[in-house]
């Protein structure tokens, strides 16, 4: 698969505007993730394989997590620090999924499919914003 498609997503002829399109996406989708996980803890976590308890606590740290850069996404020109701060904290939750797949959690087969399939997808959003962000600044 080519990085082609992913990096004319990134591209727009406002940079700007692409970058908040993609803060917005991701703070939608880690928002709904975490209402998921604080609605539906004690099914989940059977389901993954994964604590009652910690599905709880993640669920709120992705609901407030989600309105922090849904507040980014929703700037004229989002700050380019917390900008930062967000794409190295997706590219930290995605490398944290993936290594308790092997030093904490003993997930169920779905939980094998749900937690790496959620680091790829974390680890994607902070691909995007991080291509974006470079274009923006190339363009100033």
């Amino acid at each position: 698969m080519s990085a082609t498609p992913l990096t004319g997503f990134a591209r727009n002829r406002v940079p700007q505007t692409a970058l908040r399109r993609i803060l917005a996406l991701d703070s939608v989708v880690t928002t709904a993730n975490g209402l998921a996980y604080v609605a539906l803890s004690a099914p989940l976590g059977r389901l993954l394989g994964v604590g009652q308890g910690l599905l709880l606590e993640l669920g709120i740290l992705l609901v407030a997590y989600g309105a922090g850069v849904g507040w980014l996404a929703s700037r004229r020109q989002p700050p380019v620090l917390p900008v930062k701060l967000v794409i190295e904290t997706n590219y930290a939750w995605a490398a944290l999924s993936l290594a308790s797949l092997v030093l904490w959690f003993e997930p169920t087969a779905a939980g094998l499919l749900w937690i790496p399939a959620q680091a790829v997808t974390v680890g994607g959003f902070a691909v995007l914003q991080q291509l974006a962000l470079r274009s923006g600044s190339a363009s100033q």
